[in-house]
């Protein structure tokens, strides 16, 4: 009964880290700033590391099943 949950939170924190490392990437590819305001480097490294937790654990959810 416990799978539920995990396959749910699992696609969620996936797909979450997944659209944000794609609109990250294309952002910085594209020359547009990541967040207004906010230095372009800092922004970038910031969101491609937010991404990136969020992928883990995704990717975390789906093992523990």
């Amino acid at each position: 009964m416990e799978s539920g949950p995990a396959i749910f939170a699992g696609a969620a924190f996936t797909l979450f880290g997944g659209a944000l490392l794609l609109w990250t990437t294309v952002r910085v590819r594209q020359g547009e700033p990541v967040v207004l305001g906010v230095a372009p480097r800092a922004a970038a490294a910031l969101s491609g590391l937010a991404g990136t937790l969020f992928l883990a654990l995704g990717l975390w959810c789906f093992g523990r099943l």
